[in-house]
């Protein structure tokens, strides 16, 4: 019942609807960076993908030019990552790496880690080099723990 509610002509008054209150608002959205469906590719592929900015993306080989692709003795195949923008980042951990392939940016940065020891390898554009395993006179098994690329 509305007691002395005048509107415009054509207006329309609703008086069943209550305003929403502050504490039925849905919670903020926090992005935390984690790769998304890592435990099934861990499950699948035997590598973990931990977290990025979201610029650098798992890719099914040769699905496309232009592709990173990162070699691995556990994997019966290349490992080959898609570059979305202008930069990115991506710390995983993928066991056993020996060589990598990078496309068009001009330097990719590949970290690794052997024995509890961290070294950084970086790579120019539109190279094929021996890394970790490869690299290594002791042909000791390295991780792949980040990669960063900028163009």
């Amino acid at each position: 019942m509305v007691v002395g509610a005048l509107a415009p002509a054509g207006a329309v008054q609703s008086v069943d609807q209550p305003a929403a209150a502050a504490d039925e608002l849905p919670p903020f959205a926090v992005e935390d960076f984690e790769y998304p469906q890592a435990d099934q590719i861990l499950a699948e592929r035997g590598f973990l993908l931990k977290r990025g900015d979201g610029h650098i993306v798992l890719a099914e080989c040769g699905s496309q030019d232009n592709l990173l692709l990162i070699y691995a003795r556990n994997q019966s195949d290349h490992v080959c990552f898609r570059i979305t923008g202008p930069e990115g980042h991506l710390t995983l951990e993928l066991p056993a790496v020996f060589g990598v392939e990078t496309n068009d940016y001009d330097m990719t940065t590949l970290d690794l880690t052997v024995d509890g020891e961290q070294s950084t390898v970086e790579i120019p554009a539109n190279t094929v080099e021996a890394i970790g395993e490869s690299a290594d006179p002791d042909r000791r098994e390295h991780v792949l723990v980040e990669i960063r690329v900028t163009q």
